[in-house]
């Protein structure tokens, strides 16, 4: 749920040094390697889709990596597990975490997905 509402506010933040502001700070550790490391690629994912300059330093830490790879799905489909591999943004996929091609996105209906695309940076 923490998450999720992270994520509303974050893609309705208007400006880039907002956005910058919310991934500084380094969460507590969760004692989970796990989601120690999913938040580590989250943070990173984010900044690089909103063109942040930089990472914060602290998504780099050596608790935010997996030892293992991490198949983000309970489909035990060898097929659909070498899709993940391969799709899995690079910031997920250096930490061993393999999930979908666009992992954050929230949208469940036409005008979610609406403010969704509004809230995205737009490249040149």
């Amino acid at each position: 749920m923490a998450l999720a509402e992270f994520l509303d506010e974050y893609y309705l933040a208007e400006l880039p040094e907002r956005r910058r502001a919310m991934l500084a700070e380094e969460p507590k550790p969760l004692g989970h390697p796990r989601l120690d490391a999913l938040l580590g690629a989250i943070a990173e994912y984010l900044a690089h889709q909103y063109e942040l300059a930089d990472a914060p330093a602290w998504v780099f830490g050596a608790a935010r990596y997996l030892e293992y790879p991490w198949h983000t799905t309970s489909v035990q489909d060898a097929a659909f597990r070498e899709y993940l591999t391969y799709t899995s943004p690079a910031e997920f996929a250096s930490r061993n975490i393999f999930t979908e091609e666009q992992p954050l996105r929230r949208a469940r209906t036409a005008a979610a997905a609406a403010r969704f695309e509004a809230s995205r940076p737009v490249s040149a």
